[in-house]
C-alpha cells in the first residue's frame, strides 16, 4: 500500500547542489547555491531560477560557473543557499579564494574541487531558465584517477528534498548501458 504526498513534498532524485559563480558589474564576485539544475545536452547544462543577483550577473556578464559542493563543501555550499549577495559578499564572508576563469567571465571558487566554465547560451527572465554552454572544466588532480572525476574521492552531495537535508552519493551499483543488456532479445 502506498500513501500519497502533497506535490510540493516530491521526492525526485538526485537534486544536485550546484554552486554558480558569477560576476556583478563591478567585477565582484558572487556565488548561490542551486539544485534545480541538470546536464541538458552534452557541453550543455540548464538551472531553472527565481530572480537573484546571480541572474542579474550573468546578463551583464553573459557567463557563469559552476562547482559541484561536495560533503567537504558543504557549510560553505549551504551558506551560499541562505544568504543572499544582494546583503553581503559572500564569497568573501565564507573566507573563500577566487581566480577569474582563463575561459569566461566568472570566478573559479578555490575551495571547490570541481568546476565548469560556462557561457550564457539563453537566459528567459519570464521563466527563470539558464542554459549554458560548458566551453571548459576544472578538476583538482585530489578528485581524479586515470584522469577522469571519481565521485568516490569527489563525495558530491545531493539536496534530499523530502527530509531538508544533504546526501553524499554514494558507490557504484552497476554499469550503465551494459547491465540491461542481458534482457534485450
Amino acid at each position: 500500500m502506498s500513501k500519497e504526498f502533497a506535490a510540493k513534498e516530491s521526492c525526485i532524485v538526485p537534486e544536485g547542489v550546484f554552486i554558480i559563480g558569477t560576476y556583478d558589474a563591478a567585477g565582484v564576485p558572487n556565488a548561490m547555491n542551486a539544485a534545480w539544475g541538470i546536464q541538458s545536452d552534452h557541453g550543455e547544462v540548464t538551472f531553472f531560477l527565481a530572480k537573484h543577483k546571480t541572474t542579474e550577473n550573468v546578463k551583464v556578464t553573459g557567463a557563469f560557473t559552476v562547482a559541484f559542493a561536495t560533503k567537504d563543501t558543504l557549510e560553505i555550499a549551504d551558506y551560499f543557499g541562505v544568504e543572499t549577495g544582494r546583503r553581503v559578499n559572500k564569497i568573501e564572508v565564507a573566507g573563500c579564494h577566487v581566480h577569474k576563469s582563463a575561459h569566461v567571465n566568472a570566478p573559479i571558487i578555490e575551495e571547490f574541487p570541481v568546476t565548469l566554465e560556462c557561457t550564457v547560451k539563453s537566459y528567459d527572465d519570464a521563466t527563470g531558465i539558464l542554459v549554458g554552454t560548458i566551453v571548459a572544466q576544472q578538476a583538482a588532480d585530489s578528485v581524479l584517477t586515470d584522469g577522469k572525476v571519481d565521485y568516490d574521492k569527489l563525495q558530491p552531495i545531493i539536496y534530499d528534498i523530502s527530509t531538508n537535508t544533504y546526501r553524499v552519493i554514494g558507490p557504484v551499483v552497476g554499469k550503465a548501458f551494459h547491465d540491461g543488456l542481458k534482457l534485450k532479445q
